[in-house]
């Protein structure tokens, strides 16, 4: 990967951006290391995310790992749990989030900086469920603290010792999926958008339920060890203000067009500036006329499919694929579509629709489109 690629993945530099043409630069992601590829040692066993990772920590006694290609014992992809490409870099963690008696292992980091309260914010991260995992979960948390935590316990990080911590101060969530994550062989982007309360200095992220509460699928007969995810790619960002209400205008048409079922369409004027996925205000109105439409009919459910141009990596144009076509599936969720009518998915720069050898032809290629259909 070219340096200017790096540049574009984890700081934006404002050479790139001159270089591009770009005014606005992007939210900035206030977690270091977001990708596991500073480490204070080369992982040589099993449990060694607190000790080897840097800026990362666990706030619980559970054994949470750490995988880089630069290990014979804990490298990538091949490991104990199976197989898994480490497409963001080198390195990756490993947890478990759910295990027979209630075991849980977390990862935590410290915020560049206290969130503002009032102020959206989007946090994602990508996983992907281990070959051996006997089951596979629907939610992950993810818990916000004022201070550090550091706890001598190895079962879920209930509400009961969160509160007995005298003077913390907490901001908790869980990100939901329509299907349960068991994918073992790609990457899966989980997202939400939260709004801070300005005490925000931590960030944990597992699965703070018992097994009792936990959802859970089991994919082998007779089941009886956990869930164990890779975990890579953690991204925490200010969401950009629209600048607009969010809600349907009073006074706009019920219908805008009428879409044809079971058809590809693209979005007119939902186009992305290069290596953004930050809705402009020309591309929001034409994702509300598409809610307009859904929102006639509670039976209609649209599937979202982003692609990019061809510069930069194969990794991370999916990755900024799969960024844009969340982008607009969240816009459609804070306008009032129920999560469970989209689904969404990134193809990165594969299936070009214009040239990329000339701008104009790269910047149709930075699309989505969308498939509107009835549910079953």
């Amino acid at each position: 990967m070219s340096l200017i690629i790096l540049f574009a993945k984890y700081t934006y530099s404002l050479i790139l951006i001159c270089f591009c043409g770009i005014t606005t630069l992007p939210s900035q992601n206030l977690i270091q290391n977001p990708s596991f590829e500073e480490y204070v040692a080369c992982p040589v066993r099993l449990g060694n995310f607190e000790t080897d990772v840097a800026y990362w920590s666990t706030p619980t006694k559970g054994s949470t790992d750490y995988f880089n290609a630069c290990s014979k014992i804990m490298g990538t992809p091949e490991n104990f749990n199976g197989s898994q490409p480490s497409d963001f870099g080198k390195g990756y963690a490993g947890l478990y989030l759910y295990a027979p008696d209630d075991y849980r292992e977390y990862i935590q980091v410290p915020l560049t900086q206290t969130l503002d309260k009032g102020k959206s914010y989007q946090v994602s991260f990508y996983i992907s469920l281990a070959e051996r995992s006997d089951f596979a979960v629907k939610d992950f948390g993810v818990l916000f603290s004022q201070d550090i935590l550091d706890l001598n316990i190895k079962k879920e990080l209930s509400k009961m010792h969160l509160y007995k911590i005298p003077g913390n101060i907490y901001n908790f969530m869980e990100i939901g999926y329509t299907e349960f994550y068991r994918d073992t062989r790609d990457w899966v982007l989980v997202s939400t958008v939260f709004e801070a309360r300005g005490t925000e200095n931590y960030m944990i992220i597992g699965n703070f339920k018992n097994n009792a509460g936990t959802r859970k699928f089991e994919i082998k007969r007779g089941a009886k060890q956990g869930a164990y995810y890779y975990l890579d790619m953690v991204d925490l960002s200010l969401k950009p203000s629209s600048g607009t209400d969010m809600s349907v205008s009073p006074d706009a048409p019920l219908i805008n067009e009428n879409y044809e079922l079971d058809k590809t369409h693209i979005f007119k004027n939902v186009l992305f500036n290069f290596d953004e996925f930050q809705l402009l205000e020309t591309a929001k109105a034409d994702v509300q006329k598409i809610y307009n439409y859904l929102d006639t009919d509670k039976s209609l459910q649209i599937n979202i499919d982003g692609h990019t141009d061809n510069i930069g990596s194969t990794s991370y144009n999916q990755y900024l694929s799969e960024r844009r076509c969340n982008a607009v599936a969240q816009y459609l969720i804070e306008l009032g579509l129920s999560e469970d009518r989209i689904s969404w998915q990134g193809h990165g720069g594969g299936s070009p629709i214009a040239s990329n050898d000339t701008d104009e032809g790269r910047q149709n290629n930075r699309r989505v489109v969308f498939v509107i259909s009835r549910k079953d």
